[in-house]
Order: structure tokens, then C-alpha cells, then sequence
């Protein structure tokens, strides 16, 4: 599978799984805009990832606002001169039990994890559309199938995104834009070392045992993120082309649906 010659949008890419997003694609060929809300932090990744500097940019992007995500990709056009495809990483949780959830972290949830990745697809919508076989995968999550306790706008956020894909899939299809989504479990990210942390500080215990405890059993340890970025350069190549508007569970098993 190559990818080669081929421009992508990964937003949320200064670490976690973003990073191993980017990662992917590049090993895959392809240059890559790395966005994300600290420009300083996604420049550093950038370069890391590309010392030559030729394959990567890093571009500061917050996905909670139009403006933003409209520079992002003006930068991504000004660096590549082209745009094939957007991978919409970037998110956030903010844990909790339902009762006691704060209106505002509700609303930060669905903007940034819902909103932003529509303000993404259709920025970057006209560009994709001039592209021969233009791509978008979304990062869901098994948070989005599964009614885990304790983050519920987070739940409620990635089902939205599920909806979402299969929507713009189902109208941009005519447009040549494939449109799927990948719903990981436990990735070994900051992010999730946060929920243990979070845990922890809730229902006693120490955080390192708690997040020990989330390794998957069919795999005896985390999802690496560079194993989430592998599956999302599958579904952004043209052998993908036959898969759309799918929610592609990346968790080992653990959902079975």
C-alpha cells in the first residue's frame, strides 16, 4: 500500500494518537499538515518526524473555531499545494459521573469532538473534491458503541461522530470523497492515562495499577497508536475504495459490534 505523492490533514498531532497517525502516513509515503491547538509542541513533532523537513509542516489549529480550521488548511495548500485527504483526531474528555457533569465540559466535548470534525470536512470540502480519490476517517472511538459510565458527553460525542461519518459519506460520495471512521479502545496515550488518573483520584487506588488494568485481554497490553495510524492509511488508500461510511472498530476484539 502506497501513498505516495499524496497531501493529509492530521489534527490533535503534537502527541498520543495523533502522532502515530502521522507517523503511518508518512511511513506510507505521503506528506503530512500536523495540526493541533499548541503550534509550538506540533512544530517539534513535525520536525521529529521529518528531519529533512521535506513530508511534514506542523500548523497551529484550533478545531472549535472556524477561522482556525479555514488557516489550517490555507497552510496545509500553501506548504503541499494540494490536499487529498483530513484525518480528524483531534478531541478531548472530561470525566465525570452524569449527574455531576458541568454544562460547559458537556459542551466543550460535542464542539471540539463533534463540531470540529465538521468544521474540518467542510473547510477542506472544495479542495478534496478537485483530488482523485480524496479520503476523510474520522477517529471515533468504542466509547461511541459502548455506554461506558463516568464520560458521557465524551459517549454521547464519538456516537455523534459515528452518525456524522456515515452522513457526509453517504453525500460527498458523488463528490469522489471517501468518508469512514475508526472507533479505537485502549490506546497507550496521554489521554488515557488521564481516565486513570481520573480513577484514581475518584475511587481510590494508585493510577499506574489502574491504567496497567486497561490493557486489553485478547492482547495482554495497549493499542499502540502507530497500530491505530496503519488502519487509518488503509482506509484514506485506494484500496479502501469499496469501504464507506463505516465505523471500523481498531480495539482488538473488545467490541463486538
Amino acid at each position: 500500500m502506497s501513498l505516495a505523492d499524496r497531501v493529509y490533514i492530521v489534527t490533535g498531532a503534537a502527541g498520543g494518537l495523533g502522532t502515530g497517525i502521522a507517523e503511518a502516513l508518512l511511513d506510507a509515503g505521503s506528506s503530512v499538515a500536523l495540526a493541533d491547538l499548541d503550534p509550538q509542541a506540533v512544530t517539534e513533532t513535525a520536525r521529529r518526524l521529518d528531519t529533512a523537513g521535506r513530508r511534514t509542516v506542523g500548523v497551529g489549529c484550533d478545531v472549535a473555531t472556524d477561522g482556525s480550521v479555514a488557516d489550517a488548511v490555507a497552510a496545509t495548500l500553501a506548504r503541499f499545494g494540494r490536499l487529498d485527504g483530513v484525518v480528524n483526531n483531534a478531541g478531548v474528555i472530561e470525566m465525570s459521573e452524569a449527574r455531576h457533569a458541568a454544562s460547559a465540559a458537556w459542551a466543550r466535548q460535542l464542539d471540539v469532538n463533534v463540531t470540529g470534525v465538521f468544521r474540518m470536512c467542510r473547510a477542506a470540502l472544495e479542495h478534496l473534491a478537485a483530488s482523485d480519490g480524496a479520503a476523510i476517517v474520522n477517529v471515533a472511538s468504542n466509547c461511541g458503541k459502548v455506554g461506558f459510565p463516568n464520560m458521557a458527553g465524551y459517549n454521547a460525542s464519538k456516537a455523534a461522530v459515528i452518525n456524522l461519518t456515515r452522513s457526509l459519506a453517504a453525500e460527498w460520495a458523488p463528490l469522489g470523497i471517501n468518508v469512514n471512521a475508526v472507533c479505537p479502545g485502549a490506546v497507550d496515550t496521554p489521554m488515557l492515562a488521564s481516565v486513570a488518573d481520573w480513577l484514581a483520584n475518584q475511587q481510590g487506588g494508585d493510577a499506574e495499577v489502574i491504567l496497567a488494568g486497561m490493557a486489553l485481554p485478547q492482547l495482554g497490553r495497549k493499542i499502540a497508536p502507530i497500530e491505530v495510524g496503519r488502519v487509518v492509511a488503509f482506509l484514506l488508500s485506494p484500496e479502501a475504495t469499496i469501504i464507506r461510511g463505516q465505523a471500523i472498530n481498531v480495539d482488538a476484539g473488545e467490541t463486538p459490534y
